[in-house]
């Protein structure tokens, strides 16, 4: 059976992202995935990179030793899901933080040859479900970080086989139709994952 890291930024649970987790998770469950439900606020991890951190951040000795049980979950899955809301053009401090502390050199990529090497090829697929305040066209001219860090830098170091940018745009106007919409496209998504 194929395992399943589902990683859910909010720390809101009556969330519009909390449904678009559920359903994730249900979904996935369905089709036979082994998940690894990881609610990182629920969880209590700390999105701060500390100075110590920083300091063996090139050791690959010691740079997991503060996030090993998250290095670990990470290197046993064979899919990768984010969900999470865009705040900012960014994401919420909590996701981020996870990027900074756990996609470290010798877990998420290699340095070799002065060259930046994917290391975490374990992930067959990888998926981002997410939601922006703004429209499309606002999240473009701010060069849609999420976006770009999902489908090229994460992208990058996992190599998947298939690849998934779920995202609802405007979600401060949006009816509970378009929502509902959504929500049905992501079911569908994580049921043919």
């Amino acid at each position: 059976m194929s395992r399943a890291l589902v990683l859910f930024a909010h720390p809101c649970h009556e969330s519009f992202s909390a449904s678009l987790h559920q359903t994730v998770v249900e979904r996935l469950d369905r089709a036979g995935w082994d998940i690894d439900n990881c609610d990182l606020n629920a969880e209590g991890f700390s999105p701060v990179l500390t100075a110590e951190e920083r300091r063996a951040y090139h050791d690959e000795e010691q740079n997991i030793e503060p996030v090993r049980a998250y290095v670990e979950r990470l290197e046993a899955a064979d899919a990768l899901i984010l969900v999470f809301p865009v705040w900012n053009f960014g994401y919420p401090a909590i996701l981020k933080g996870f990027l900074d502390r756990v996609f470290l050199p010798g877990v998420s990529f290699r340095i070799e040859g002065g060259k930046l090497r994917p290391n975490l090829t374990n992930i067959k697929r990888l998926a981002a479900v997410t939601t922006y305040g703004g429209t499309r066209t606002r999240a473009y001219f701010a060069g849609d970080p999420p976006r770009k860090c999902v489908t090229r830098a994460i992208r990058y170091v996992c190599q998947p086989e298939k690849m998934r940018y779920l995202a609802l745009y405007d979600m401060n106007r949006a009816s509970q139709a378009k929502r509902a919409a959504f929500l049905a496209r992501v079911a569908r998504e994580m049921e043919a994952f």
